[in-house]
């Protein structure tokens, strides 16, 4: 039996609840067990400089995590004068998992930024941040076909992300932090709702794991993403 009493296939308690920015042209606090994160999503006009007269958008994201979001208070990155190198590869992940379901040629020249900020982390912020950004980003993009700002629906498919993990040689699905941190190897899928592969990350962290093992992961995966694509779906 795991920490949390769950089965090996069972999610934590996930909810994506949306507007919950009266500002943001979408929003989500969504909400892996502990783990919660406020997601809101910004359009700006225009784009970066290097997309500047190619006729298409962009979609970017920034990650970041609150002083007590964890067992200990940790220095705001703003304070320190530099992000880490984990934000910085973990808003560069939840940026591509974004525009890997979205048409940027039907946004036009325009940004749609998704911010995830980290309220409590329980493990799974970066898979809980790509979850409910998704569904902050759909609303946006909604918001600009109501307004006639855009024609052409720019959302491609759904995208969601969960945590898997080889815990006392056991494949579990959704680690919280006791497990993750405990993890003999661990691995997070980013999903469509296609079923097609958007990036994987795996590490073996006391030892490697089998092909058996990773096959087991990735069927755990695929589940649990079904999963929160319909909640995905309820939610908007």
């Amino acid at each position: 039996m795991r920490p949390s009493e769950r089965q090996a296939d069972v999610l934590r308690a996930v909810t994506l609840e949306t507007g919950i920015n009266r500002y943001a042209e979408g929003s989500c606090l969504v909400s892996f067990g502990h783990t919660k994160v406020l997601v809101t999503a910004s359009l700006e006009e225009g784009v970066p400089p290097f997309l500047r007269g190619k006729g298409q958008g962009w979609v970017t994201a920034e990650y970041g995590m609150l002083p007590r979001a964890t067992h200990t208070r940790g220095r705001r990155e703003a304070a320190q004068g530099k992000q880490s190198g984990r934000t910085q590869e973990i808003q560069r992940l939840i940026g591509r998992s974004l525009r890997a379901v979205v048409d940027l040629k039907a946004l036009g020249e325009r940004q749609i930024s998704v911010d995830c900020d980290v309220l409590q982390a329980d493990g799974g912020t970066r898979t809980a941040s790509i979850t409910g950004a998704w569904v902050a980003l759909r609303q946006a993009t909604r918001y600009l076909m109501d307004e006639g700002v855009i024609s052409a629906d720019p959302i491609l498919d759904h995208v969601a992300a969960i945590s898997c993990g080889v815990f006392e040689g056991q494949a579990v699905l959704d680690l919280d932090y006791e497990e993750d941190s405990n993890a003999e190897a661990d691995a997070n899928f980013v999903l469509t709702g296609a079923g097609d592969i958007v990036e994987i990350q795996a590490t073996g962290e006391k030892r490697g794991f089998s092909v058996a093992e990773f096959e087991q992961l990735f069927a755990l995966a695929r589940k649990g993403v079904g999963e929160l694509i319909e909640l995905q779906k309820a939610a908007i």
